[in-house]
């Protein structure tokens, strides 16, 4: 279903990717893993679309992700590690900025969609800049899914949070999966590997899977 074929990327003189290539089926949760800095970022960039490379190939479904953002909101919802909403403008203007649909559909999605799941509507007349690092991280879930693309890719989504944003996170995670959605996080966070069914090691540049079932010293000594 998703694929990733012959990628590379460089930062100036310096390679981060080197000729990655890994698949995704519908309905797996998959972790990619590695050390800080080891370009997890900027390949889950490339695999959302939201970054391009002049090597290689991101595929869906055997097609290309379209240029528009709008259509490939539709298929791919991506949440990267830092906060992407506009910070001086209400929750329900930063989701309306980037849905679909006409307004009619847009209170439907609030009532009995993703964003229902996700209870934005709480604090949906809320500017943004007022929001806990908790509420930022839903709406910016909720931002990637009100679209209801076949597949999400997170970038470390509980980080730095607590207890019970975590616990909520990976609730809806669950709740995603199970209507058949398709995932790929990286996260550092055993519970949200939990839900993952493959594991991809990014080390120097290339990838390989693992055993996704991996914890403890045995992870902690492939990040190494």
């Amino acid at each position: 279903m998703f694929q990733v074929n012959n990628v590379s990327f460089s930062y100036k003189k310096a390679k981060v990717l080197n000729d990655i290539s890994f698949e995704i089926k519908q309905g797996d949760c998959a972790a990619l893993v590695g050390a800080n800095g080891c370009g997890k970022t900027t390949l889950l960039s490339i695999c959302s679309g939201a970054r391009k490379t002049k090597n290689g190939e991101v595929l869906f479904f055997g097609k290309k992700l379209p240029g528009n953002t709008n259509e490939r909101l539709k298929l791919v919802g991506y949440v990267p590690q830092e906060n992407p909403l506009i910070p001086d403008l209400s929750v329900k203007d930063n989701l309306r900025l980037w849905f679909a649909g006409n307004s009619k559909e847009f209170e439907k999605e609030l009532e009995s969609g993703f964003l229902s799941a996700l209870h934005i509507d709480s604090f949906i007349n809320k500017q943004v800049k007022a929001l806990s690092g908790g509420m930022k991280k839903r709406v910016s879930i909720g931002l990637a899914l009100q679209n209801h693309p076949s597949m999400l890719i997170l970038d470390e989504p509980s980080a730095s949070l607590d207890l019970v944003c975590k616990e909520e996170i990976k609730s809806f995670l669950t709740l995603y999966l199970k209507a058949g959605g398709t995932i790929l996080i990286t996260t550092h966070d055993e519970d949200e590997l939990s839900l993952c069914n493959r594991m991809f090691l990014l080390n120097k540049g290339s990838i390989c899977e693992r055993e996704a079932s991996l914890r403890g010293s045995e992870l902690l000594g492939l990040l190494r």
